[in-house]
Parts: C-alpha cells; structure tokens; sequence
C-alpha cells in the first residue's frame, strides 16, 4: 500500500487552489475570475447545483460548457463507473476487440439511422480532427468549408476551420480551408464550383451568438455538397444528445442527413473525456480500406472503457428520464418567458435558441440616459454590458452563466437537461431584477460596468 491519501490531499492542501493555479497553469485564468468576481470556491456539487462552505447553493446554467448534461454526479452514471472499475476488464490491450465500444457504438447509431459507423477518441476537438481527416480521405480533396463565427475545437485542425480570429491569431499556417456565412448559400455553392471541396462543417446552431441554421439551409447545403461530391459534416459537440430538444440538432430540419457527425461533451457523463465521429459505411470502408492501413487514425485511450461505460449509462439516463422531451418543454418555456420581457427593457433585443441552448440579445437602447451608459461601455469594449448581466447574476442571485463569446452582447443559456419549472422560475426572477437595476437611475451595475471599462482600456 502507498502513502497516497487522496481526500487527505485535498484537505490539505484545497484551499491553495487558486494559488496552484497562478504558479504553475494558465496563469490568467484566475487573474480574470478574480476581475470579475467569479473566483468563488465551491465545496460540492449534484445535479443543477454548486455548494459553497456556507452551505449556500449556486444554481448551474453553464452545466460546463454543456458537458453536465445530466448534472453533475448522476447516481446512474456514478455506479456504471464504479461497476466498470471493478470489472478489472482487460482494457486497452490494443490487439483485442472488447464488448463496450460495440455496444455503445450500436446504441448511438440507433439515433441516426443512416450511419454505420462510429471512432471513439477522447474529446470534440479529436471528433472534428476525425471527420476533417475522414472527409479528405474519402473525397480526395484537400479544402474543408465553415462558418465565419463558428467553432469546432483549439487543435491545429479544428481551430483551421474556427470562425473566430482570436482563437486563430499566432498560430499560422493553418490548413487551407474557406469561411462562409452561415444561411448563405450562393457562397457555398461558389467555393464548391472550384471543384476541391471536400466537406463543410456546421453546427445546427451556433455556440458563438446561439444563431440557428436558418429554416432549410441545411437541406439546400446538403444536396448542394452532394452534387458536387463533398460531405455535410454535423458538429454536434455541443448541440447534440438532447439539448435542443431533438437527439441532435440537425434532426429539427426534415431530410438532412449528414455524412459526418462528431459527439462529445454530455456523452462523459461529466467524468470521463469521450468523443465520437458517427459515419457512412462507405467513407470509414475508404479510410480502413486494408489490414495495412487498421491504425491509419486510431487514438491510445480511445473507446477506454470507462468512457463508454459512461456514454452507455448516459444514453440510459437520457432514454429512461426522457430528458431529451423535457428539454424541448423547459426550453420552450424559459425562452417563452425571456421573449415575454423584451417589451419591458429597451435593453433586452432578443431571446433565441432550441431547447435548452438559449442566446439573450442586449441592444442599443433608444432613452438618453441610457444610451449614453451603453454607449461608454461599447467603446471600451463589445460585450461589457453582457458581462455586466453575468456577474450581478452570480453575485447577487448565485446563477452561474457566461457571455457566449469575445465581444458578444449575448448570454447563452446551457443548462443541464435535468432542470425544470423551479429553476425557471428562479433564474427568471433573477434576471428580472438584474434588468430593473440595469434600467434604473444607477447603482452597483453601473458602477461595476465603470471598473469594466477601466479593464478594459488598461489592456489596450
């Protein structure tokens, strides 16, 4: 038996976590928690909620990016990892093929009928590096179109065909790929024309700004990259296994039916990193198309089983508790009620999304007073007025949330699948009171959104 005592350790040494975090990782990060006020420590979590030493409670509507779809710490997922765990299986041997990868292979494949095939690997960024790779192979082409704004990953790969240049500045030369708008159609078929196009990548909605597919733009681009001879590429990364109130996001929109679609975040469970590229018989038959060629793309801890225990307990949890009708109702009915405010606040523009992936919309306001508030704040910096809505929520209402991107007056909402009407309703009258304050005379929003601009002009 060793030393190694692991709630020791925490014990110990817990409280120097902010600290740890200065000396020796990203440096920044709780630089910026602690600007913004979000440097909280949170002793335990379940389900939609965080817990501070208080014994205060903290209202999750970030669910980590979306990778908590179920919550945190699901009693069904929690005890396949302890069952698997125990199992001592011959796992990762390398020359053997275990029963797990199989079996949730066939149970997400049950989902998209019209796909074979699936490649395990270990996060989104490694789905969409999967399918780029994929795509390439099976067409014999090198370019890859995507949506300007969009996102896909940080890897080499995936950040290629990430629409944001402030994930892309400094890390040229990237692979040689095209950007589109997203709905815009005589511009897909423009670059498709030049006859080298292997795939287009889309998310069914976009995470940067929570902006769906217009109405029928996926089935036009579908059978427009079909005549030419490319592939759809669905990245559902985010949107996928239930969050938009369908199993994926691209199933909103009769007929689409992507060559391509890469999974992961929810599919963990929120323990164990997983990702998955569900695909065409024909193109994994063109990429494995010899005994040469088995571990042309292949991943060292990929189909581990502790993740596919995990991504077998999910897709349980999410069939037996019926998450996925349930977020189309909640979703429905926060948005429902979001949209209701907008004639209220001149500051609040618009209250968009599918399920539970939910952008707010601030805008120019049309009163003086107010304008000229807005007005300071956007030529400080784009998107302060959204991170003025997202710290009073947690500071003063414990709702955790983000501003759903660099420069973005918009919050997205990203719930765990597993709320309902009683996190409506408190997240609701939250925000209600943060957008009264907004709209007062003054007051502590005002006064923090004066320290943003001070931030921000000092980092010019």
């Amino acid at each position: 038996m060793t030393g190694f005592d692991l709630t020791e350790l925490l014990a110990e040494r817990g409280g120097e976590r902010y600290a740890l975090h200065t000396r020796h990782l990203n440096h920044q990060l709780p630089r910026m928690l602690h600007t913004i006020g979000f440097d909280k420590v949170y002793e335990r979590a379940e389900g939609a909620y965080f817990w501070d030493a208080d014994g205060q409670d903290y209202l999750d509507m970030l669910a980590g990016f979306g990778v908590m779809g179920l919550g945190r710490h699901h009693p069904v997922v929690r005890q396949a990892l302890h069952d698997v765990l125990d199992a001592q299986l011959a796992d990762l041997t390398r020359f053997d093929c275990q029963p797990l990868p199989g079996l949730l292979a066939e149970k997400l494949l049950s989902h998209t009928p019209h796909l074979d095939r699936v490649f395990f690997g270990n996060s989104g960024t490694e789905a969409v590096e999967t399918a780029l790779k994929f795509a390439r192979y099976a067409t014999g082409r090198p370019r890859i179109l995507y949506c300007t704004h969009a996102f896909h990953g940080l890897t080499t790969g995936s950040l290629s065909v990430n629409g944001e240049d402030g994930f892309r500045d400094g890390f040229a030369p990237l692979l040689p790929d095209t950007a589109v708008e997203l709905g815009d159609l005589a511009a897909l078929e423009r670059e498709l024309k030049r006859g080298d196009v292997a795939g287009f990548v889309v998310e069914p909605i976009q995470g940067k700004g929570v902006h769906p597919a217009p109405p029928g733009f996926l089935r036009a681009a579908q059978e427009l990259l079909h005549r030419h001879k490319a592939l759809l590429i669905a990245d559902e990364v985010q949107t996928g296994l239930g969050r938009t109130g369908d199993f994926f996001a691209y199933q909103h929109e009769d007929g689409v039916e992507p060559d391509l679609v890469c999974v992961a975040k929810a599919l963990s469970g929120g323990y164990v990193p997983v990702g998955a590229t569900l695909g065409k018989d024909w193109i994994f038959k063109k990429v494995y198309s010899s005994m040469d060629r088995v571990l042309v793309h292949s991943a060292s801890f990929g189909a581990n089983a502790q993740a596919m225990a995990a991504g077998l307990a999910v897709l349980s949890v999410l069939e037996d508790e019926k998450l996925v009708a349930g977020a189309r109702h909640t979703g429905e009915l926060l948005r429902s009620r979001l949209a209701e405010l907008i004639p209220r606040y001149e500051l609040l523009h618009d209250v968009r999304g599918r399920g539970l992936m939910i952008g707010i919309e601030f805008g120019r306001p049309k009163s003086l007073g107010l304008r000229s508030r807005w007005t300071m704040l956007q030529t400080a910096r784009k998107g302060l007025f959204a991170q003025m809505v997202v710290v009073p929520l947690l500071q003063r209402h414990r709702i955790l949330t983000q501003v759903s991107g660099d420069h973005l007056e918009v919050i997205k909402l990203i719930p765990p699948l597993i709320i309902g009407e009683r996190e409506v309703d408190r997240f609701v009258e939250a925000f209600t009171a943060v957008m009264d304050d907004a709209h007062g005379g003054g007051g502590l929003m005002w006064d923090f959104g004066r320290t943003l601009v001070k931030q921000a002009v000092a980092n010019r």
